[in-house]
């Protein structure tokens, strides 16, 4: 058995929600203990839109196994087999595939990830989701394969919500992952997650991932309670990327330093004395 849960399987599918932390600015597997306190369930560590290394991404996603928070990795869009390995014998408890338009693309993930038969993926026996411990080598597939290598696919655009049946009937695929900010850019209303539109596109997805057993999972709907609200208990998303780390430093910075001007009196003080010397120098 795998020496760490994987937590789309022993919560997500049990119908609760998984909480993930985006990580795409903070290389320093120490925001993992940070995510742990604060609750979350699980990382999704991005190199699609970092740029943080195959190395970071190991020494975070470790970080996460070690303190109990499952590591998935987005890896770039097109990024070969080859990569898709090495971020699986890095820890990668699973891999987000960015961009999946049709079942082919969704085929191919699966792949990338699953030992032969399923895939096509290299054999390695010391892999992180076992602990590194040695086993027979049919134990590792059988392990790997059903509990260390889950595959996420994200729906993206228009075209994916046109094959999302065939994308959802796929054997092996887990969740089907909505890129609202993407998806939304690609139906010509970016950012309008309250839209009309937008909402029957996420209930289409909603739909066939119930059709097809699969679960659904979202990103991109920060700091919007009524939606998210609406998603969790009406969609059934039961794993989302609740904020990113860039954003949470950003929100946090700007409040610290609001917070630190509203009381600074030394910059009206500095103003009246400047006004004061010009008056001086005027006369």
């Amino acid at each position: 058995m795998a020496s760490f849960d994987n937590v789309l399987l022993t919560k997500a599918y049990g119908g609760r929600l998984c909480k993930a932390l985006g990580i795409r600015l903070v290389t320093n597997p120490l925001i993992v203990q940070l995510a742990k306190n604060a609750g979350f369930d699980a990382l999704f560590i991005d190199l699609e839109h970092s740029t943080a290394s195959l190395a970071d991404a190991s020494a975070i996603a470790c970080a996460g196994l070690l303190s109990g928070l499952t590591p998935f990795v987005r890896v770039p869009f097109q990024c070969g087999i080859g990569f898709v390995q090495q971020v699986l014998d890095g820890g990668a408890m699973g891999v987000i595939f960015p961009h999946i338009h049709s079942e082919a693309d969704a085929r191919a993930a699966i792949a990338a990830c699953k030992f032969p038969p399923l895939g096509r993926r290299s054999m390695w026996g010391q892999q992180p989701a076992l602990g590194l411990r040695t086993m027979p080598f049919n134990k590792v597939i059988e392990v790997c394969d059903s509990v260390g290598s889950s595959v996420l696919l994200m729906i993206e655009t228009f075209d994916s919500i046109e094959n999302i049946d065939s994308i959802a009937s796929v054997e092996g695929v887990d969740a089907l992952l909505v890129g609202c900010l993407d998806l939304s850019t690609d139906m010509g209303i970016p950012g309008k997650f309250e839209s009309r539109e937008f909402r029957t596109a996420l209930e289409t997805i909603s739909a066939a991932c119930q059709r097809h057993g699969k679960l659904m999972a979202i990103a991109g709907l920060y700091n919007n309670p009524e939606i998210q609200d609406w998603a969790i208990n009406t969609l059934k998303v039961r794993f989302m990327v609740c904020q990113q780390d860039s954003n949470i430093l950003a929100a946090g910075l700007k409040q610290c330093a609001v917070g630190v001007i509203s009381v600074d009196r030394t910059a009206s003080i500095h103003s009246k004395s400047r006004a004061s010397n010009i008056r001086v120098n005027l006369k």
